[in-house]
């Protein structure tokens, strides 16, 4: 019994060096990892993902890294601007191992040393910087940022992808007057537009009353073009019809019988006027020769016949 208790602890201890040998032998790296070997207490190599077998007791894993993008949050810092005012900015830091043996023996704490390089690069970022250009140009502050960061960190096997202001705060007594100022700027805003509203409505008006004018004059001159039109048509129809009138009396007086008719007419359209003027006036002047009917008719065909014989 006392030699297999022996042989038992015996056989227990070879179990646990040979555990611990093959845990010191065998090593798995996962993805988008690498690990620094170092032997006898020098760098020998590094490991990518994958499996990978070790000398025990001579080899060993000093450093494990990750590869993936780490965002490191940078503390609260107060800042102060180009115009002496003090502000509180909060940042995000993004950033990649890309060489893990510099990031091994390049630095103690590259993840500390980024984050203290990032709060001495924003001030001096911000140093240069009016306050209300840190609202307008953050991207440019941000850029700055990463090349300072990324120029520095290159010793170190670290890469700067971003770095973002997540954070801006202001003393109470520059948040009033930011919004006193943002205030009066939006009232001014509000009367540039009310009085470009009211300009453009008077323009719109005036544009209205010029086309009505205009329509009005364009009516009156169409008007009396036609009326002038109208008034010409009548007078041409006119002048027609008389000249028509006369055509067929003078054809009618070259009938048989014509003469006659005329001596007629004439003696009716004498008498019939010397009446009238009879009732308007009291006392009338005649000439001698037309002091009766029968001469006054005689007169008349002797004009015509002598305008036959012409």
């Amino acid at each position: 019994m006392e030699a297999l208790s022996i042989s038992n602890i015996l056989a227990i201890g070879f179990a646990i060096i040979a555990v611990i040998t093959v845990a010191k032998t065998a090593r798995v790296v996962p993805q988008r990892s690498n690990f620094v070997v170092e032997r006898l207490g020098k760098y020998s190599r590094t490991l990518d993902s994958g499996f990978h077998i070790l000398i025990p007791f001579i080899d060993k894993v000093a450093y494990q890294h990750t590869l993936k993008e780490e965002v490191i949050d940078v503390e609260r810092q107060t800042c102060v601007t180009r115009d002496n005012i003090q502000v509180g900015i909060n940042g995000v830091l993004y950033m990649q191992v890309v060489d893990a043996h510099k990031a091994s023996y390049g630095i103690n704490n590259y993840r500390y040393a980024a984050s203290q390089l990032a709060q001495t690069t924003m001030r001096s970022v911000i140093g240069q910087t009016d306050l209300d250009k840190t609202f307008e140009e953050r991207a440019k502050i941000n850029e700055n940022v990463v090349n300072a960061l990324d120029e520095a960190a290159t010793p170190w096997g670290i890469k700067v992808l971003r770095y973002e202001i997540s954070d801006i705060e202001l003393p109470a007594s520059i948040k009033d007057a930011l919004e006193q100022q943002m205030r009066a700027e939006r009232e001014r805003r509000a009367a540039i537009a009310k009085s470009e509203g009211e300009r453009q409505a008077m323009i719109n008006v005036s544009e209205g009353q010029k086309q009505e004018v205009i329509n009005l004059s364009e009516g009156d001159k169409m008007r009396q073009i036609n009326e002038a039109e109208g008034r010409a048509r009548e007078i041409e129809l006119i002048a027609e019809a008389t000249a028509t009138g006369l055509r067929m009396i003078a054809s009618a007086i070259q009938e048989p019988g014509g003469k006659d008719a005329v001596s007629l007419r004439v003696a009716e359209q004498y008498v019939k006027e010397f009446g009238n003027l009879a009732k308007l006036n009291n006392t009338m002047i005649v000439p001698a020769e037309l002091s009766n009917i029968g001469g006054a008719v005689a007169a008349l065909t002797e004009i015509l016949g002598a305008g036959k014989m012409k």
